[in-house]
């Protein structure tokens, strides 16, 4: 159901087009484990089998921008939120760390109640529906998880931040930025004042009437939510780090190149300007299960990047690959220290982030050598991320930083 090579990502992108020009209009339509009205291209676009360049441009093959306007802003929200999160890091940090502080110090009861609500066995039927179906696919429908997170923050007064972990686990498309600041807006932290309430109404009108008269246990509940206060109004994070240090490689050193779940695409990326003597593919797996991630999640990940193993053999016919994916740990950093120059395209802020970042406080001596590359169009948008998505829009259009409709297709 889910694209995990670049091939099935640019087959269903094309196959997509044509429901693109009316995606405006039903894109809020939810059909549980189906979802003919979106892309279902999130997966491959949040881990870049697909950037989001080349998801915006191929529907202008066929529509004007206008007409296909809401799912270029919806393609780049994900860029608004990373840019967002990579200018005030602090805030991925400060969650992290009050994760671990609940799953530390939680009331039996509590605990009961998340143990229900996450096995889907709330009492709340559509709810429950929509637990399913994260858990068994790995992926829900934008409108589905907002009525999800907003049910679970301000009905069932659950930690925000234990829903955006169990989200995190489970959902193919889930990022770092997008996935946390998305809680934090349906919790009224992102934007002051404004919360996300599920409304039996709006289920009502964008659910089909028969699933929901099947589901229809508890729906009294939403008959009149309340928002929940979960803290204080505060103001915005400030931008804590609006330069990232820019690394210089040098372009006439054979290098080792690490290519990792953050971007699958390095054909596409600067890595090319580059000479590539070695070539590894690697998995963040030690991080992955010490989350817990969920099986789905892990499988789809090791298929993508033996996808990505596969084409970079194609894309850098000269550099030696290694045959496996190997796992991203201490071990690996070591050997990758005999080298004269790493490369990697960098992962701004989460897990995988984080990771590297203990590797290279580990091994001082590799610092040095190991170079982050940055898209262009990363570094184009990243200081452009100062306040609301809208703005964030305008200077998109006002710097002609969005795909025009003379772009080419892309290609495998």
């Amino acid at each position: 159901m889910f694209a995990a090579t670049r091939a099935e990502a640019l087959a269903r992108l094309q196959d997509f087009i044509p429901a693109s020009g009316k995606y405006s209009r039903e894109r809020n339509h939810v059909f549980p484990y189906r979802h003919e009205n979106v892309s279902r291209l999130s997966p491959a676009i949040r881990h870049r089998l697909l950037t989001e360049e080349e998801a915006a441009a191929a529907p202008l093959a066929r529509y004007a921008p206008s007409t296909v306007e809401k799912f270029t802003q919806e393609i780049y929200w994900r860029r608004y939120w990373k840019s967002w999160l990579s200018l005030r890091p602090q805030v991925w940090d400060d969650y992290t760390t009050e994760l671990a502080a609940l799953e530390s110090d939680l009331s039996s009861k509590t605990k009961e109640r998340l143990q229900q609500v996450c096995a889907g066995d709330s009492g709340l039927a559509i709810m429950d529906l929509f637990t399913r179906e994260l858990t068994e696919t790995g992926y829900l429908h934008n409108h589905a998880r907002m009525w999800w997170a907003g049910w679970w923050i301000h009905l069932e007064g659950l930690p925000w931040q234990l829903g955006a972990d169990f989200f995190y686990r489970n959902l193919l498309d889930a990022d770092p930025a997008s996935n946390t600041l998305s809680w934090c807006w349906v919790a009224g932290l992102q934007t002051a004042g404004k919360t996300y309430l599920p409304r039996r109404s709006n289920l009502e009108k964008y659910l089909p009437a028969a699933l929901l008269a099947e589901h229809h246990q508890g729906l009294e509940l939403l008959e009149n939510p309340q928002p929940r206060k979960i803290a204080e109004s505060v103001a915005k994070p400030p931008l804590s780090r609006t330069q990232l240090k820019q690394s210089e490689p040098d372009s006439t050193v054979e290098s080792l190149l690490l290519i990792h779940e953050e971007d699958l695409s390095p054909e596409t990326s600067p890595i090319t300007q580059f000479q590539i003597s070695d070539i590894w593919v690697v998995a963040n797996r030690d991080s992955w299960q010490e989350r817990k991630d969920s099986s789905h999640k892990q499988q789809w990940l090791e298929r993508a990047l033996q996808d990505t193993l596969a084409r970079t053999q194609q894309a850098f016919p000269k550099a030696r690959v290694r045959e496996n994916v190997s796992t991203l740990n201490a071990q690996l950093a070591r050997e990758a220290g005999q080298f004269e120059q790493v490369l990697s395209l960098r992962p701004e802020v989460g897990p995988l982030a984080s990771t590297f970042d203990h590797l290279r406080e580990e091994l001082p001596e590799l610092d040095t050598r190991w170079h982050w590359l940055d898209r262009e169009e990363d570094v184009a948008l990243r200081t452009l991320a100062t306040a609301g998505f809208f703005g964030f829009w305008k200077k998109l259009q006002t710097k002609n930083l969005l795909p025009q409709k003379s772009q080419a297709t892309p290609h495998a």
